[in-house]
């Protein structure tokens, strides 16, 4: 029988940047809206998904309470890693993105999407996520490119929000990093 070799947190950081190297290392094109997101475990979830693939940013948008010491709970303090935004109006959001040049993809299912691993994702895409209980706002929905999902195979028609940001965002960043030099 093998048994299990877990790693120091030594061995671990030896192939890392350190902490002035990451701040100063150019992030991935990739950018998390969290369309009226309120929970802030959720939020914390992103933000550590977001440090887990160097992508470029976490933008919270909606009139939100967030609850601090849960949200730090969730990220695990890498929120010092991550830009993080906030905004009061998603479309405002992302308008702006659109103007620069970002490709918008909503996670939510719905009469025109499709499978998000069926998409090949440009350099600079945003990945669109929606409230836990309504999903992305229509008003987002018709600001995107294209609305994607996850196709579900069991009983159950949706998964937790921050479970299925990480699918995506998983796919997402693997095909953006391979288009880069």
């Amino acid at each position: 029988m093998h048994s299990k070799i877990q790693m120091s947190k030594e061995e671990l950081r030896e192939n890392k940047p350190t902490r002035n190297e990451y701040l100063d290392k150019p992030k991935l094109p990739l950018i998390v809206v969290l369309d009226n997101v309120t929970n802030s475990y959720n939020i914390g979830a992103f933000i550590r998904l977001a440090d887990a693939f160097a992508i470029e940013k976490v933008i919270v948008c909606g009139a939100l309470t967030i609850s601090d010491k849960k949200m730090k709970k969730a990220s695990r303090n890498e929120a010092k890693w991550v830009c993080v935004e906030y905004s009061d109006s998603t479309t405002t959001t992302l308008q702006s993105l659109l103007d620069d040049g970002f490709q918008l993809y909503s996670v939510e299912l719905c009469q025109e999407s499709v499978d998000y691993a069926s998409i090949t994702y440009p350099a600079k895409s945003v990945l669109v996520l929606g409230n836990e209980r309504k999903g992305v706002s229509e008003e987002a929905l018709k600001l995107s490119h294209q609305q994607i999902h996850i196709p579900m195979f069991g009983m159950g028609n949706s998964l937790n929000v921050s479970t299925a940001g990480a699918i995506v965002l998983a796919e997402c960043a693997n095909q953006i990093r391979k288009q880069l030099p």
